[in-house]
């Protein structure tokens, strides 16, 4: 009774905070709680460059799709991640920062989307969270733009930690088009999240299996 209690007041927050706003997303429903991920994707170049800096924090395999128990106490520390971060960092482009068109990195004080997800996903992580529950996302903003923002699949649905914004929203109600994420099997691997890429298509590298 008292998990049961736990949940239904963590649901009745999160639908406090989780305004719809959706956007179509090839392949995904809206209606599902956690997201489909299809064939295997090429990783963002940035991503890339960040393993060869980091190589550890690309190396290990995962274990496959998780999803994290959501307790109060786990939301309220996604909910302070969130909020510090975007409290700390301030936000200037690569190209501002580095010279560059993409670098991804741990952010100091200053940092592009991609550096404030990075960063929350190490700190979660370092608190007891399954790396592959938290998986680095591309995205298309409400300005049809690139922006990277971290996915945290949880036993609640798939939510989004976003520099952009203190409050954290289901992914249907980000008002984003989802383009690709980590993969949960880890060693640097990414998947699809739209169905109408041709390798999601042909199901290569598919990584659908629960945990």
């Amino acid at each position: 009774m008292k998990a049961t209690f736990i949940s239904m007041a963590v649901l009745a927050a999160v639908s406090a905070v989780s305004v719809p706003a959706h956007a179509a997303t090839p392949g995904q429903h809206t209606e599902a709680a956690n997201m489909e991920v299809f064939g295997e994707a090429r990783a963002p170049i940035g991503y890339v460059q960040f393993c060869a800096q980091f190589p550890s924090e690309c190396a290990a395999a995962g274990r496959g799709r998780t999803y994290m128990g959501l307790t109060q106490a786990r939301w309220a520390e996604l909910d302070a991640i969130n909020r510090q971060i975007n409290a700390t960092v301030t936000p200037v482009t690569d190209m501002e920062l580095y010279g560059r068109e993409e670098l991804w990195t741990y952010p100091n004080r200053y940092g592009d989307c991609e550096d404030y997800a990075l960063l929350k996903r190490h700190m979660l992580i370092r608190r007891g969270w399954a790396p592959e529950s938290l998986l680095m996302t591309v995205v298309w903003d409400e300005n049809n733009e690139g922006h990277a923002v971290l996915t945290v699949t949880t036993s609640a649905g798939d939510f989004v930690l976003d520099n952009k914004r203190d409050d954290i929203r289901r992914w249907q109600a980000t008002g984003y088009t989802f383009e690709k994420r980590q993969s949960a099997l880890g060693r640097g691997r990414w998947v699809w999240l739209r169905g109408d890429r041709p390798s999601a298509m042909i199901g290569v590298g598919s990584t659908q299996s629960q945990n």
